[in-house]
């Protein structure tokens, strides 16, 4: 494991919204953040490199994206994701979210039903809120320590009308790789009640235990040319603060519906340094992507097992993703009282699971991607405020 996961970064007083932010939404300055999600762990040198060269050159005019750059892009799916995409279904962006909103505007109308399967990544629902949209939600069920989908539900809605579904995957925040079959039994159904599919694998190349992540727009060519996918380095490599993502969209009306809307908003280019860190990271970034999936698959584990001797909370065995979703319902607790005592009592900062979805309710979200030591810290706090009840 790279040496540069060893130690914890100091964050303190660099605009970090996760370090900076925390007496905002704790209270207190000891609480330990464990929420939003963005890594306490360095880049890889080669995109620390290339941001360095880039800044050297002392130049930042406007920036284009290229052919080089979309070559790299393909390249990288094909080669981490069996995923053979033309280079000009390429759209970029600022981010997965605006992508989201962009595609909601230009696959459906106001008053159309756009689904979504909750818990679930809360701008989900201001996406289709925010648009004025109907929100379907079809509710992953939660069965012996795991989630599933209800595929009966979501038929029934599907022969509601739905119009649009975005899926997660990999999920967050159950952390679930949805499988060969369940992705297959997805695209079946969209293509059955006319369902257009909007897929954020923004998480997809953070795959634990073996499983792999599949593009849905993959499957068939038929799901292919009804998907939108929106993909970035961004949550791979700690990117976040670059903006910098892109969608993989191949039908070409709804791509260039799209672009003409990107433009309306003056989203027409990305940043020079999200642009370099892009191309260095899928070029030169799989040695350090590698020792990263160590590192999380073994604070998983490690966060798993901690709790196993702890009724009161249950760890989900995440796939994917470097976020933990705790089920804390045994505690006993209100949910208010629940967040209080992981403020207030273990000092610990976790995201709000009822933020995800009324589903959340007795639940929290916890943020891995930090050194195993800062990790074990944040266990250890919640077990001592747990002895102390």
């Amino acid at each position: 494991m790279s040496s540069l996961f060893e130690k914890l970064p100091k964050r303190e007083n660099t605009r970090s919204v996760k370090w900076d932010m925390v007496k905002t939404l704790y209270g207190a300055e000891d609480v330990q953040p464990m929420w939003v999600a963005d890594m306490d762990l360095p880049i890889a040198e080669p995109i620390r490199d290339a941001l360095v060269n880039r800044a050297e050159h002392a130049i930042f005019g406007y920036t284009l994206t290229d052919d080089k750059l979309n070559q790299t892009v393909k390249d990288w799916l094909l080669r981490r994701h069996n995923w053979d995409i033309k280079k000009e279904w390429i759209i970029y962006s600022p981010g997965v979210i605006p992508t989201l909103h962009m595609a909601i505007l230009n696959v459906t109308n106001p008053g159309d039903s756009v689904l979504i399967q909750t818990p679930v990544y809360p701008p989900f629902y201001d996406i289709v809120k925010s648009h004025d949209r109907k929100l379907v939600t079809n509710p992953l069920e939660y069965k012996n320590g795991a989630y599933e989908i209800d595929f009966d539900d979501l038929e029934t809605k599907f022969k509601q009308g739905v119009k649009a579904f975005i899926l997660c995957n990999p999920h967050n925040p159950v952390g679930r790789v949805w499988s060969k079959q369940d992705l297959e039994k997805m695209a079946a159904l969209c293509l059955q009640y006319d369902v257009f599919m909007l897929s954020d694998e923004i998480h997809a190349d953070l795959i634990f235990d073996g499983k792999k992540h599949i593009p849905i727009g993959s499957l068939s060519n038929e799901i292919n040319n009804r998907t939108i996918t929106c993909m970035s380095p961004t949550k791979t490599f700690n990117l976040a603060g670059l903006n910098v993502s892109y969608a993989i969209v191949p039908d070409k009306d709804i791509r260039v519906a799209m672009q003409k809307e990107y433009r309306k908003y003056g989203m027409t280019m990305l940043n020079a340094m999200g642009i370099a860190a892009l191309d260095a990271a899928y070029t030169d970034g799989e040695s350090w992507l590698d020792d990263l999936l160590t590192l999380l698959e073994h604070n998983r584990n490690i966060l798993i097992e901690a709790f196993q001797e702890r009724p009161e909370i249950t760890a989900i065995r995440a796939e994917g993703t470097y976020l933990i979703w705790l089920d804390c319902t045994n505690m006993g607790l209100s949910h208010e009282d629940l967040k209080k005592f992981m403020q207030e009592e273990a000092k610990v900062g976790l995201n709000d699971g009822v933020s995800f979805g009324k589903e959340g309710e007795g639940f929290m979200r916890m943020n891995i991607a930090s050194p195993t030591t800062y990790v074990q810290e944040g266990i250890n706090k919640i077990i001592a405020a747990l002895d102390k009840k």
